[in-house]
């Protein structure tokens, strides 16, 4: 597995959402860089967000969020 330009478009994107606020979504706009926007239409055609421009996360991008959020913060971990 590698982390190609795409998956990692992809990550981003799905770390601008607050994994504590499931009510609060984003909008992708049409000016915006197009890796950015193709991302936003990746990520939902897997239902991981209710629409191609953004929207909010569904259960499955919830569960995402989670494992996105814990995945970085073991690897920004410092040992003491």
């Amino acid at each position: 597995m590698s982390l190609n330009p795409q998956l990692l478009q992809e990550m981003e994107l799905l770390i601008m959402f607050d994994a504590r606020n499931p009510l609060e979504g984003i909008k992708v706009h049409h000016e915006a860089d197009p890796g950015k926007i193709d991302a936003a239409k990746r990520l939902h055609e897997l239902g991981i967000i209710t629409l191609s421009d953004g929207g909010y996360l569904t259960p499955r991008g919830q569960e995402a969020i989670e494992h996105a959020e814990a995945l970085i913060n073991i690897l920004q971990a410092r040992p003491h």
